[in-house]
Parts: structure tokens; sequence; C-alpha cells
């Protein structure tokens, strides 16, 4: 079932409050976050997703869309890696998607586009046919030769695509965090699993907030 737990108005709160109810965000084995050695992801921002004429629009994704907005400039203003990625199937790439979902997301879908507030005409845009941005990709290639170590999760949807990246990070030898008010889905349940069950072994659960405080101490380059 579909709700909006995320709005405008009530983000901060309601991403303060999941974010309270993590406790493996205290674990004092956590890593530091150090912004020259990170990159942010940004996955799958598609109109298919953000559009509410398209039936897989998940009704909180807007929510997040500011605070995003504002941390892809903050890695563009110091010079940092930020990467997109673009879900895209054909029926011979689908795999098990084919069978799961009831239609794929194909070029040809006039909603498969990344929403037009990100301004990635010049960045790094990945394409992916699974949900794991590094399956089949040259994600990992990109960031070793990028000198990354640390990867910020963000985008749609937080228990599919977010979640399967930032575990299939981990297991590559990166630190992950995933973002609290930078990731959604269907609904609050979804949300609360993904960060539960990452926290207790794959990912520093953050805020928006605490990653721009990090990236404004960041000498601009």
């Amino acid at each position: 079932m579909k709700t909006r737990y995320f709005s405008p108005e009530n983000i901060d709160q309601e991403a303060h409050d999941l974010l309270q109810k993590v406790p493996g965000a205290k674990r004092h084995r956590a890593p530091t976050f150090n912004p020259a050695s990170s990159a942010l992801l940004i996955l799958d921002m598609q109109s298919y997703f953000l559009e509410p004429a398209s039936h897989a629009f998940i009704p909180s994704a807007p929510a997040i869309v500011p605070g995003l907005m504002d941390l892809a400039e903050a890695y563009f203003s110091n010079n940092l890696p930020v990467i997109f990625t673009q879900h895209l199937n054909s029926i011979q790439d689908a795999g098990s998607m084919g069978t799961w979902w009831k239609d794929l997301i194909s070029i040809e879908n006039p909603h498969s586009a990344i929403i037009p507030e990100f301004d990635y005409s010049h960045r790094s845009v990945l394409r992916k046919n699974q949900y794991d941005a590094f399956y089949e990709t040259s994600l990992e290639e990109i960031l070793r030769r990028k000198s990354v170590s640390q990867v910020v999760i963000s985008g749609v949807m937080t228990h599919l695509c977010c979640e399967t990246t930032a575990r299939s990070a981990f297991v590559r030898g990166f630190e992950v965090f995933f973002l609290v008010d930078g990731t959604a889905t269907y609904n609050q349940d979804h949300h609360l699993a993904t960060l539960l069950n990452l926290a207790h072994g794959f990912a520093t659960p953050v805020l928006t907030t605490q990653l721009q405080a990090a990236l404004q101490a960041q000498p601009e380059t």
C-alpha cells in the first residue's frame, strides 16, 4: 500500500524520528564521514517514480528532491563525484524482473528520463537493469578510479534499488552512508525496515543536514 509519509512540511521531523528508531545509528564502530573520499549515488530519480501520472509514482519521493538537489550542488562545489543511475530494461536483460513486475522501464517510455530538477547533463549517468547498481555496470571501476572509499546512497526505492546497492557496496569494501531523508519508497514500513536492516550490518544511516555540515567544512576546489 502506498502512503505519503514524507512531505515538504514534515520531512525534517519524520526523518529525525525514523533515525531515532534505528539502534544501529548509535554504533560506536560506525565510520566517520570523510567528504573527500566519498561519492554521492543518486539512484533512479526518474519520472517513472516521481510523476503522479505514472502507476509507479512514489508519493513521498517529491519531498526528498530539494534536499538531494542541495546535497548534489554541495558535491559539485567541492569537485566531488556525483553519479546518477537510470534504470532501464529490455526483455533480454530484465531477468527475473520481467516476471516479478507487471511492466518494464524501457528507453521508449516517456517516464524513463531522470527528472529535470537535477542538472545531470555533464555528470556521470549510469544505466542499470537490476536493483543493484553494481551489477554488470562500470560503477565499481568508476569509484576505484576516483579513489572513492565511501558512498552515500540516495534516491528510490529505499527497500529495493537503494538497499540492494548499499549491500553490494558493503561487500565490495566501501563504507556506506544511507540517507534517511534522501531515499523514499511506497510506505514508511518498508523505509524503516531497510534502515533497521542496513544499520545492523551494512550502512550508517544519516540525514542530509549532517552531510551538508561536513561538506561545508571542506575547502572548495
